[in-house]
């Protein structure tokens, strides 16, 4: 990963993990972030590829998580941290984690290792899963992971999301 990522992908694995909780313990909370920090790295390795994009992102700033706490009614807050946090990238991590076809076409698209590994995020356990039970469902994440989804679906040459047959 490029120097300049480590901070987004902190923050933006700090902002999902706030907006999508996990309800147990020390443990749970540890096995939820690692799974936001490793689908946040994967998204911060696609959408920053170069040198030169992380360094052009670590200088323009990443856009902050306003717009996000809007759209998911997370409670925000003045933390520094929150200026790091990158819209695209959490889109995409949201894609990640709640589409494991997804997420097997993001690590296989990166050059070279996963960033930080990958294994909890493509085979989560059955704690991982337990700990990330918010943070996994599809359908809470989909504000988040509908905002980049059609640009992530495009950059991996995947088709988008499938709609419901509805019963004639």
């Amino acid at each position: 990963m490029h120097t300049e990522l480590p901070s987004i992908v902190a923050a933006t694995a700090q902002w999902l993990t706030r907006a999508y909780p996990s309800g147990g313990g020390a443990v749970d909370r540890a096995l939820a972030e690692t799974q936001a920090r490793q689908a946040a790295g994967v998204a911060a390795a696609l959408r920053y590829p170069t040198e030169l994009d992380a360094a052009l992102v670590s200088m323009t700033g990443a856009g902050g998580a306003d717009r996000l706490d809007w759209l998911t009614g997370a409670d925000g807050g003045d933390e520094p941290w929150r200026t790091w946090v990158d819209e695209v990238v959490a889109s995409w991590a949201a894609c990640l984690l709640g589409e494991p076809e997804l997420a097997a076409a993001a690590v296989a698209a990166l050059r070279g290792p996963a960033p930080a590994g990958s294994r909890r995020l493509l085979s989560p356990g059955d704690a991982d899963r337990r700990a990330a039970a918010l943070l996994r469902h599809p359908d809470l994440l989909a504000p988040v992971a509908d905002l980049h989804r059609a640009e992530l679906s495009r950059l991996l040459a995947v088709p988008g999301p499938r709609s419901p047959v509805l019963p004639a």
